[in-house]
């Protein structure tokens, strides 16, 4: 449920739940009508309280610490009848941490403009117990052995800016204008070191992100077209992160240079033409460009290699054209196409950055272009059959095309390609049943994988098709239904089921992803009991699975079947006993199971990662009560249950002896009370 449904509702629900409340049926309508050429106001304040510290229930809205909080949201609205201007100002969680605010004028046709504001928290969800100080800033003190340290909770803060301006032109065009400032401050987690050693090193956050867009539009009986600008820049007040003390061996990692500044510049256009009353054609062209170009932090322990410059010279141009066709040549004939080319080219010089590779290193010091070329279309024709039945057809296929280092870690191939055909057969059994199964079946394959070399040029494992890049053949069976057998009650349906193969064992040595699989299945419900209670209910399933192997550097093969499973449902019910009196439950329940199931395949036994289970169960209560037609008060309850074994950093100490954790089941109540009020 959303934040409105937790801490106070949105106006739209305040209003709707006062016009049933009061008089008849033809007053209320008498009333929406009045709202549609009247526009009213109104605010809502009150007092929420939080019953205990926690990690989850306050992570992005601010209500993580035991006590009280200001609840205030407001809409105000005015319109003048004479010149057609509109004036909104809006409000939501004025009283928390995760606020809202937004202001907009503008005359209907014409022209208009808006302001807005945002806050958004994000407090770490695990408290850290360390003795490493200067926390939050650009120079850290670690200690040299490890020493416990008092408790702190790491946090971010979003603070976000937007501005907007829209003109009506003449001859079908307007113009529209964006820019948004975002600033970002706080810690996070981070470490320095290397695998076995690492230091507990929180990253300073102190950034800016910029974002301006303009766009030209036209609309024509047959011709729509919108072309423009879009640019991002981003901007860090931290270039690096310098280190005190620590451990002897640790010594050289510092400074760590942090994200660089940088920024990205789009040109764009897109439209549509309808070439007859059954034919349309859509395209979208865009070329941009992205750049980095901050100088290196640099350090007596980091000198720059020689003849590499003081900034990366970092150069990303990316080139889209898309098309697309809507036709219907026969009146029960429906034929869609559409074709994408999507290439990303990086022209950043390719410079030897690490001097100390070693011969038989799987890496020679370069930095490493990701260019993708990606070449993508579509084919489809449905035709309406008799006995109510359609069948849908069709075809897609994907190319990409990658650059490929000489000296790599694992295998790689220079091309993919994908084709996936898909079947679907839909029948309106009756006026209150409608079923359609669908078939997909799609194959992987590409091009011969290269050889992973080491820095002496002889070859290197060659055993391991990185998942995404294996042959596989993947077979999937989808249904769906809805079925609606009386005006009140309706019923959604959905079954996915897939099954992959991979074909990774190129040498016969058994590794790589082996099979995969996947199920979700989905159950949607909604009922009137009557005109004052409404409710609804829902389930979700799902199972995934990917069994494969490997080996270690020692030698030794192992297998993994890895799988998560999660069932989730949710219960809904709203209702009105009394004519001045809305209640409102909703509860949701989740349950997710993460599995390892590693095993030996040759040489000793191994212990397998443990499983990892969470659960997750929120109840929501309301009710509202009209002490007059345009006022009254509101009762939020909130419980949330967090519960989880999750052994990620239960077992893990930092060298520095800072350590992280989490109480295993977290349970909140928050309770609200408020007043409401609406005007003209």
């Amino acid at each position: 449920m959303n934040r409105h449904n937790r801490f106070g509702s949105s106006l739209t629900a305040i209003a709707a739940a006062l016009l049933a409340a009061f008089g008849p049926v033809q007053a209320a309508e008498s009333d929406e009508i009045t709202e549609l050429t009247k526009p009213t106001s109104s605010a809502q304040f009150g007092l929420g309280y939080v019953d205990k510290d926690n990690g989850r229930f306050g992570q992005y809205n601010g209500l993580n610490e035991k006590g009280g909080y200001g609840l205030l949201d407001f809409d105000y609205v005015k319109r003048d009848d004479a010149t057609g201007q509109w004036l909104r100002f809006r409000g939501r969680n004025i009283g928390l941490d995760h606020r809202e605010l937004r202001f907009e004028h503008e005359v209907q046709g014409n022209w208009g403009y808006y302001i807005d504001f945002s806050q958004t928290p994000r407090h770490e969800p695990y408290t850290a117990s360390t003795a490493v100080t200067g926390i939050g800033a650009s120079n850290l003190t670690i200690p040299g052995v490890a020493t416990a340290g008092p408790a702190l909770r790491l946090k971010t803060e979003r603070e976000m800016l937007g501005l907007g301006f829209n003109k009506n032109l003449s001859g079908n065009w307007d113009f529209k204008v964006t820019f948004r400032n975002e600033e970002k401050d706080g810690a996070r987690v981070f470490a320095r070191g290397t695998p076995g050693a690492f230091e507990f090193a929180p990253e300073p956050i102190n950034s800016t992100t910029r974002q301006i867009g303009a766009t030209l539009n036209y609309t024509g009986e047959r011709l729509q077209l919108s072309g423009g600008y879009y640019g991002t820049m981003f901007n860090n007040a931290y270039n690096g992160l310098n280190f005190t003390g620590g451990a002897v061996g640790l010594s050289t990692f510092t400074p760590i240079g942090l994200p660089p500044d940088n920024h990205s510049h789009q040109l764009h256009v897109s439209g549509g033409y309808n070439f007859t009353q059954t034919t349309r054609g859509t395209f979208k062209l865009a070329y941009a460009r992205a750049e980095q170009d901050d100088v290196f932090v640099s350090g007596v322990n980091v000198p720059l290699a020689p003849g590499i410059g003081n900034n990366l010279q970092g150069r990303v141009d990316n080139t889209l054209a898309q098309f697309g066709l809507v036709s219907r040549p026969m009146p029960k004939l429906t034929v869609r196409a559409s074709l994408r080319y999507d290439d990303r080219v990086d022209k950043t010089p390719i410079l030897r950055y690490n001097t100390l590779a070693g011969p038989t290193s799987t890496f020679n010091g370069d930095n490493e272009p990701r260019s993708v070329l990606t070449t993508s279309g579509k084919l489809e024709a449905s035709y309406a059959l008799p006995m109510s039945l359609r069948l849908t057809g069709g075809v897609d296929y994907d190319e990409k095309r990658r650059n490929a280092s000489p000296v790599r870690i694992v295998s790689h191939r220079d091309k993919t390609e994908e084709t996936a055909y898909r079947v679907e057969l839909r029948r309106s059994m009756s006026e209150t049943i409608t079923g359609a199964v669908a078939l997909i079946h799609s194959k992987r394959d590409g091009s011969p994988f290269l050889l992973t070399t080491l820095n002496n040029g002889t070859a290197g494992s060659n055993i391991i098709a990185p998942i995404h890049l294996a042959d596989r053949k993947r077979d999937t069976v989808r249904l769906t239904a809805n079925w609606q057998p009386t005006d009140p009650l309706s019923l959604q349906f959905r079954v996915d089921q897939s099954k992959d193969d991979y074909d990774g064992d190129r040498d016969g040595s058994g590794l790589g992803p082996r099979q995969g699989e996947a199920r979700n299945y989905t159950v949607d419900a909604s009922l009137n009991f009557s005109e004052r209670w409404q409710g609804s209910a829902w389930y979700s399933h799902y199972d995934t699975k990917l069994d494969q192997a490997s080996r270690t550097s020692a030698g030794q093969l192992w297998a993994a079947a890895l799988r998560s499973l999660g069932e989730s449902f949710g219960l809904g019910l709203r209702g009105k006993p009394y004519a001045r009196l809305e209640i409102g439950a909703d509860l949701s329940h989740s349950d997710i199971d993460d599995e390892y199931r590693q095993q030996a395949i040759t040489g000793a036994p191994i212990t397998s990662l443990p499983d990892v289970n969470t659960q997750l169960t929120r109840v929501n209560l309301y009710a509202k009560y009209g002490l007059q037609k345009n006022s009254g008060v509101r009762l939020d309850y909130v419980y949330d249950r967090v519960k989880t074994d999750d052994w990620t950093w239960t077992t893990w100490t930092y060298t520095d002896g800072t350590t992280l954790t989490q109480a295993p089941v977290q349970k909140v109540n928050f309770l609200g009370v408020s007043y409401y009020y609406r005007f003209q």
